[in-house]
Protein backbone atom coordinates (compact mmCIF):
# COMPACT_ATOMS: atom_id res chain seq x y z
CA UNK A 1 0.00 0.00 0.00
CA UNK A 2 1.50 3.46 -1.09
CA UNK A 3 2.20 5.97 1.75
CA UNK A 4 0.31 9.28 2.35
CA UNK A 5 0.77 12.49 0.26
CA UNK A 6 3.29 14.49 3.03
CA UNK A 7 1.88 17.80 3.89
CA UNK A 8 3.57 21.19 4.93
CA UNK A 9 7.17 22.40 4.00
CA UNK A 10 9.05 20.56 1.79
CA UNK A 11 12.64 20.80 0.44
CA UNK A 12 12.94 21.65 -3.23
CA UNK A 13 14.33 17.89 -3.86
CA UNK A 14 11.01 17.19 -1.42
CA UNK A 15 9.14 19.05 -3.75
CA UNK A 16 10.21 17.47 -7.18
CA UNK A 17 9.47 14.08 -5.55
CA UNK A 18 6.10 14.89 -3.90
CA UNK A 19 5.14 16.28 -7.67
CA UNK A 20 5.96 13.36 -9.14
CA UNK A 21 4.35 11.33 -6.95
CA UNK A 22 0.92 14.10 -7.06
CA UNK A 23 0.55 13.47 -10.52
CA UNK A 24 1.33 9.95 -10.85
CA UNK A 25 -1.88 9.22 -8.55
CA UNK A 26 -3.71 11.54 -10.38
CA UNK A 27 -2.68 9.27 -13.69
CA UNK A 28 -4.01 6.23 -11.24
CA UNK A 29 -0.64 4.73 -12.62
CA UNK A 30 2.11 2.34 -9.97
CA UNK A 31 5.69 3.11 -9.98
CA UNK A 32 6.01 0.25 -12.19
CA UNK A 33 4.52 1.74 -14.73
CA UNK A 34 6.58 5.04 -14.58
CA UNK A 35 9.89 2.87 -14.21
CA UNK A 36 8.79 1.06 -17.24
CA UNK A 37 7.80 4.50 -19.35
CA UNK A 38 10.88 6.78 -17.81
CA UNK A 39 13.48 3.53 -18.30
CA UNK A 40 14.47 3.45 -14.22
CA UNK A 41 13.96 1.12 -11.99
CA UNK A 42 11.23 1.22 -9.39
CA UNK A 43 13.34 1.55 -6.51
CA UNK A 44 14.79 4.52 -8.42
CA UNK A 45 11.30 5.89 -8.73
CA UNK A 46 10.33 5.25 -4.83
CA UNK A 47 13.85 7.08 -3.65
CA UNK A 48 13.23 10.38 -6.23
CA UNK A 49 9.27 10.24 -4.61
CA UNK A 50 10.90 10.06 -1.06
CA UNK A 51 13.16 13.01 -2.28
CA UNK A 52 16.24 10.62 -1.49
CA UNK A 53 17.83 11.37 -4.67
CA UNK A 54 18.79 13.59 -7.34
CA UNK A 55 16.19 12.78 -10.12
CA UNK A 56 18.29 13.17 -13.88
CA UNK A 57 17.45 14.98 -17.01
CA UNK A 58 16.37 11.98 -18.42
CA UNK A 59 14.01 11.05 -15.82
CA UNK A 60 12.58 14.11 -15.57
CA UNK A 61 12.09 13.83 -19.67
CA UNK A 62 10.59 10.18 -19.03
CA UNK A 63 7.98 11.59 -16.21
CA UNK A 64 6.65 14.73 -19.13
CA UNK A 65 6.50 11.22 -21.56
CA UNK A 66 4.63 9.27 -19.11
CA UNK A 67 2.51 12.01 -17.90
CA UNK A 68 2.19 14.00 -20.89
CA UNK A 69 3.21 17.07 -18.94
CA UNK A 70 5.05 18.89 -21.91
CA UNK A 71 8.25 19.48 -20.05
CA UNK A 72 6.46 20.13 -16.76
CA UNK A 73 9.00 18.16 -14.59
CA UNK A 74 11.79 19.24 -16.95
CA UNK A 75 11.39 22.98 -15.54
CA UNK A 76 10.99 21.58 -12.04
CA UNK A 77 14.22 19.65 -12.34
CA UNK A 78 15.65 22.95 -13.78
CA UNK A 79 14.75 24.74 -11.00
CA UNK A 80 16.30 22.53 -8.39
CA UNK A 81 19.84 23.81 -10.19
CA UNK A 82 18.59 26.92 -9.67
CA UNK A 83 18.11 26.72 -5.66
CA UNK A 84 20.41 28.40 -3.14
CA UNK A 85 22.56 25.00 -2.52
CA UNK A 86 23.89 23.16 -5.58
CA UNK A 87 22.05 20.19 -6.91
CA UNK A 88 24.47 17.63 -5.77
CA UNK A 89 24.55 18.69 -2.34
CA UNK A 90 20.81 18.64 -1.08
CA UNK A 91 21.08 15.14 -0.15
CA UNK A 92 23.80 16.15 1.78
CA UNK A 93 21.99 19.33 3.60
CA UNK A 94 18.79 16.60 4.21
CA UNK A 95 20.67 14.04 6.33
CA UNK A 96 23.11 16.83 7.96
CA UNK A 97 20.17 17.95 9.59
CA UNK A 98 19.47 14.78 11.07
CA UNK A 99 23.05 13.40 12.52
CA UNK A 100 23.68 12.72 15.55
CA UNK A 101 27.44 13.16 14.96
CA UNK A 102 29.54 15.10 12.46
CA UNK A 103 33.00 14.36 12.24
CA UNK A 104 34.52 16.37 8.88
CA UNK A 105 37.94 17.06 7.46
CA UNK A 106 38.67 19.96 5.71
CA UNK A 107 42.28 20.44 4.12
CA UNK A 108 41.73 24.14 2.87
CA UNK A 109 38.50 26.10 3.94
CA UNK A 110 36.73 26.28 7.11
CA UNK A 111 34.02 23.81 7.28
CA UNK A 112 30.61 25.22 6.32
CA UNK A 113 28.50 24.72 9.34
CA UNK A 114 31.78 26.70 11.20
CA UNK A 115 31.96 29.72 8.72
CA UNK A 116 30.91 33.29 9.23
CA UNK A 117 28.64 35.54 6.97
CA UNK A 118 31.70 37.37 5.37
CA UNK A 119 33.75 34.77 4.61
CA UNK A 120 30.80 32.33 3.08
CA UNK A 121 30.31 35.48 1.19
CA UNK A 122 33.94 35.77 0.02
CA UNK A 123 33.97 32.38 -1.10
CA UNK A 124 30.63 32.33 -2.90
CA UNK A 125 31.64 35.81 -4.81
CA UNK A 126 34.87 34.24 -5.48
CA UNK A 127 33.54 31.23 -6.93
CA UNK A 128 30.45 33.08 -8.72
CA UNK A 129 32.16 36.12 -10.10
CA UNK A 130 29.46 36.84 -12.65
CA UNK A 131 26.19 35.98 -10.31
CA UNK A 132 24.18 38.64 -9.24
CA UNK A 133 24.01 39.93 -5.58
CA UNK A 134 20.90 38.22 -4.79
CA UNK A 135 21.85 35.02 -6.17
CA UNK A 136 25.20 34.91 -3.89
CA UNK A 137 23.40 36.26 -0.78
CA UNK A 138 20.62 33.55 -1.23
CA UNK A 139 23.88 31.16 -1.60
CA UNK A 140 25.58 32.77 1.92
CA UNK A 141 21.75 32.63 3.78
CA UNK A 142 21.59 29.06 3.28
CA UNK A 143 24.69 27.95 4.32
CA UNK A 144 23.99 30.01 7.38
CA UNK A 145 20.82 28.01 7.71
CA UNK A 146 22.49 25.17 8.43
CA UNK A 147 23.48 26.28 11.96
CA UNK A 148 19.88 25.62 12.89
CA UNK A 149 20.98 22.33 13.27
CA UNK A 150 22.56 23.24 16.65
CA UNK A 151 19.31 24.72 18.05
CA UNK A 152 18.24 21.39 17.98
CA UNK A 153 17.08 20.18 21.98
CA UNK A 154 19.95 17.70 20.83
CA UNK A 155 22.54 19.33 18.71
CA UNK A 156 24.65 16.76 16.91
CA UNK A 157 28.26 16.18 18.12
CA UNK A 158 30.35 18.00 15.89
CA UNK A 159 34.13 17.01 15.50
CA UNK A 160 36.29 19.26 13.01
CA UNK A 161 40.11 18.47 11.75
CA UNK A 162 40.92 21.46 10.05
CA UNK A 163 44.35 21.72 8.16
CA UNK A 164 46.95 24.56 8.73
CA UNK A 165 46.24 25.23 5.24
CA UNK A 166 42.82 26.33 5.69
CA UNK A 167 43.41 28.65 8.36
CA UNK A 168 46.61 30.71 6.30
CA UNK A 169 44.37 31.23 3.61
CA UNK A 170 43.32 34.45 3.46
CA UNK A 171 39.90 34.29 2.49
CA UNK A 172 37.94 37.95 2.18
CA UNK A 173 41.44 39.37 3.56
CA UNK A 174 42.82 39.91 7.10
CA UNK A 175 39.45 41.25 8.93
CA UNK A 176 37.25 38.63 7.88
CA UNK A 177 39.70 36.14 8.58
CA UNK A 178 40.32 37.31 11.64
CA UNK A 179 36.45 36.85 12.29
CA UNK A 180 36.60 33.88 11.60
CA UNK A 181 39.43 32.48 13.53
CA UNK A 182 36.92 34.35 16.57
CA UNK A 183 33.95 32.32 15.71
CA UNK A 184 36.53 29.24 15.38
CA UNK A 185 37.36 30.11 19.40
CA UNK A 186 34.00 30.42 20.27
CA UNK A 187 32.79 27.38 18.74
CA UNK A 188 35.93 25.45 20.55
CA UNK A 189 33.88 26.64 23.85
CA UNK A 190 31.02 24.65 23.16
CA UNK A 191 30.30 21.11 24.85
CA UNK A 192 29.30 19.27 21.59
CA UNK A 193 32.28 20.89 19.64
CA UNK A 194 35.38 19.84 19.14
CA UNK A 195 38.21 21.32 16.70
CA UNK A 196 41.71 20.09 15.84
CA UNK A 197 44.26 21.40 13.64
CA UNK A 198 45.91 19.36 11.63
CA UNK A 199 49.82 21.29 11.43
CA UNK A 200 51.75 21.52 7.96
CA UNK A 201 54.75 19.42 9.80
CA UNK A 202 52.12 16.55 9.78
CA UNK A 203 52.87 15.86 6.39
CA UNK A 204 49.97 13.96 4.51
CA UNK A 205 48.83 11.46 7.08
CA UNK A 206 45.78 9.90 4.44
CA UNK A 207 47.70 10.31 1.43
CA UNK A 208 45.79 12.71 -0.40
CA UNK A 209 43.98 15.10 1.73
CA UNK A 210 40.88 15.77 0.32
CA UNK A 211 37.91 16.99 2.23
CA UNK A 212 35.19 14.99 3.32
CA UNK A 213 32.54 14.46 6.37
CA UNK A 214 31.30 11.46 8.28
CA UNK A 215 27.91 11.34 9.61
CA UNK A 216 26.55 9.34 12.51
CA UNK A 217 22.55 8.89 12.22
CA UNK A 218 19.94 7.99 14.40
CA UNK A 219 19.63 4.30 13.36
CA UNK A 220 23.41 3.62 13.85
CA UNK A 221 24.39 3.89 10.41
CA UNK A 222 27.36 5.99 9.12
CA UNK A 223 27.32 7.57 6.03
CA UNK A 224 30.15 9.29 3.82
CA UNK A 225 29.76 12.54 2.52
CA UNK A 226 32.69 13.31 0.17
CA UNK A 227 33.63 15.99 -2.36
CA UNK A 228 34.86 15.61 -6.01
CA UNK A 229 35.42 17.32 -8.90
CA UNK A 230 32.14 17.27 -10.13
CA UNK A 231 30.49 18.12 -6.90
CA UNK A 232 30.07 16.01 -4.20
CA UNK A 233 27.74 12.59 -3.00
CA UNK A 234 26.58 10.98 -0.24
CA UNK A 235 27.11 7.24 0.52
CA UNK A 236 26.14 4.71 2.97
CA UNK A 237 28.11 1.64 1.51
CA UNK A 238 30.54 -0.17 3.99
CA UNK A 239 33.02 -0.44 1.35
CA UNK A 240 33.41 3.23 1.53
CA UNK A 241 32.61 4.14 4.94
CA UNK A 242 34.94 1.86 6.30
CA UNK A 243 37.73 3.01 5.13
CA UNK A 244 37.15 7.02 5.32
CA UNK A 245 36.41 6.08 9.05
CA UNK A 246 39.63 4.53 9.65
CA UNK A 247 41.46 7.56 7.83
CA UNK A 248 39.52 9.55 10.24
CA UNK A 249 41.39 8.34 13.24
CA UNK A 250 44.60 8.75 11.11
CA UNK A 251 43.97 12.13 10.80
CA UNK A 252 43.12 12.80 14.36
CA UNK A 253 46.09 11.01 15.37
CA UNK A 254 48.48 13.38 13.89
CA UNK A 255 46.21 16.45 14.25
CA UNK A 256 47.23 19.00 17.50
CA UNK A 257 44.75 17.96 20.75
CA UNK A 258 42.04 20.76 20.69
CA UNK A 259 43.83 22.09 23.56
CA UNK A 260 46.43 23.11 21.28
CA UNK A 261 44.50 24.10 18.51
CA UNK A 262 42.74 26.86 20.07
CA UNK A 263 46.67 28.11 21.33
CA UNK A 264 47.61 28.15 17.80
CA UNK A 265 44.23 29.59 16.16
CA UNK A 266 45.08 32.36 19.00
CA UNK A 267 48.13 33.19 17.87
CA UNK A 268 47.30 33.01 14.48
CA UNK A 269 44.46 35.55 15.11
CA UNK A 270 47.19 37.95 16.25
CA UNK A 271 48.82 37.74 13.13
CA UNK A 272 45.44 38.58 11.24
CA UNK A 273 45.33 41.41 13.64
CA UNK A 274 48.74 42.83 13.30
Amino acid sequence: MEEDIPSGSLSPLHGFGFEVRAVRLGRKLTQKHLARGSGYSEAYVSRVEKGQLVPSERFARGCDVVFGTHGVFERLRRRLEESDHPLWFVPYVQVEEKAERILNFSPSLVTGLLQTEDYARAIFRAAHPRAAEDVIEGKVAARLRRREVFKREDPPALWVILHEAALRTAIGGPAVMAAQLEQLLRAMEQPHVDIQVLPFASGAPDGQMRPFTLLGMPDAATLLYSDGPRGGRVYDAAAMVSPAAEIYDRLRAHASSPDDSAAFVKSLLKEYRS
